[in-house]
């Protein structure tokens, strides 16, 4: 399998551990090595992409923007 090129620069390669199914947007579990990722994406894409538990999938993580609130 081939991937597109993209600009996204953290990329986990894991297992789909749980799919979370919504009508229209489900969370998808990934376990990497690093640790556990979750992503929200539509559930047509899941069903698109043909998503299972136990698939092997690159999870790829690209932040425009990062908030940060000073605690008490």
């Amino acid at each position: 399998m081939s991937t597109p090129i993209i600009n996204a620069r953290n990329q986990f390669k894991g297992t789909i551990s749980a799919i979370n199914r919504g009508p229209v947007v489900s969370e998808v579990e990934v376990t990497t090595l690093s640790g556990l990722v979750t992503s929200v994406i539509t559930t047509r894409s899941i069903d698109e992409l043909q998503l299972a538990i136990g698939s092997e999938v690159l999870a790829f993580v690209k932040a425009t923007e990062v908030a940060v609130a000073k605690l008490a």
